[in-house]
């Protein structure tokens, strides 16, 4: 019966010790963290944001002894036709891009095409030096209806699902002005348009942050700057419209520089994410 007794008292002890060890071992264990987001991969998304900006409108003529205009008309007629105009609008579209996470660094290219309703138009009037009370009119106008742009990104992780970026590239729209010039001398008439796609330059700075899925939350700013658009026109028709003046030679031009602020969600397909222990 001793022995018995001495040979179940040894089993459990065995037990409890094993169990104990097991334990330990548990608690000792480095314990496994959460996985970490890795930013590597393709994306699409949307934007919206609004964007404010300013154009410069420019009719201007030379004097020639054939044309219309005296030569103290012409100074007059320049600085009416320098003209200026402010828009502001909301925009929106669409985006793609593909980023690398190298270390805390994140390198990226993105495009994106977008509604940019940059609009505005300027008129001005002044008397002729020569022949007050007779004067003239010159109006302008200026919109693009979209904006593209094709950027770099690179930035770093200020936590390992929060972005800071830079970024910088190409902008191209289409820029659309539209020129015309009237008087009471004569009842003389000149008009111009100008269409171009225009490519330009844009930079600025932005954030975003990870929230799991895939899916992230961005702000970012740009400045769009899309250059200078010009023509030439030879159409000015005085006396009524009965005397072409093919010798005065007007010039016009546009540009367009505009500030955006937009935010955005995006969506990443696939892309690894990397266990820390």
């Amino acid at each position: 019966m001793k022995k018995l007794l001495l040979a179940v008292a040894s089993i459990v002890l065995g037990t409890a010790s094993a169990q104990a060890a097991d334990l330990a071992a548990q608690y000792t264990k480095a314990p496994i963290m959460a996985p970490a987001y890795n930013w590597t991969g393709f994306y699409v998304g949307g934007n919206v944001g609004g964007q404010w900006g300013d154009s410069d409108l420019k009719t201007s003529t030379v004097f020639s002894p054939t044309g219309y205009f005296a030569a103290s008309s012409v100074p007059a007629i320049n600085t009416v036709g320098a003209q200026g105009v402010n828009s502001s609008s909301v925009t929106g579209g669409f985006t793609a891009g593909y980023n690398w996470q190298v270390n805390h660094a994140v390198l990226g290219l993105e495009g994106d095409i977008n509604y940019f309703g940059f609009k505005g138009s300027a008129t001005g009037s002044a008397l002729y030096p020569c022949c007050a009370p007779t004067g003239f009119t010159v109006s302008s106008s200026v919109s693009a209806d979209w904006l593209a742009t094709i950027r770099g990104r690179i930035g770093f992780l200020a936590a390992p699902t929060w972005l800071l970026y830079a970024t910088g590239g190409a902008a191209i729209s289409e820029v659309k002005g539209n020129f015309n010039f009237t008087d009471t001398f004569s009842a003389a008439t000149e008009s111009a348009t100008i269409r171009d796609t225009r490519l330009g330059w844009t930079a600025g700075v932005g954030t975003e942050y990870a929230f799991g899925g895939g899916w992230s939350l961005k702000a970012e700013y740009l400045y769009v700057d899309l250059g200078r658009a010009s023509a030439t026109s030879t159409n000015l028709v005085g006396f009524a419209g009965t005397t072409p003046f093919p010798s005065n030679v007007d010039t016009h031009s546009v540009d367009l520089k505009s500030n955006i602020v937009r935010v955005g969600v995006n969506y990443k397909f696939g892309g690894p994410v990397v266990a820390r222990y």
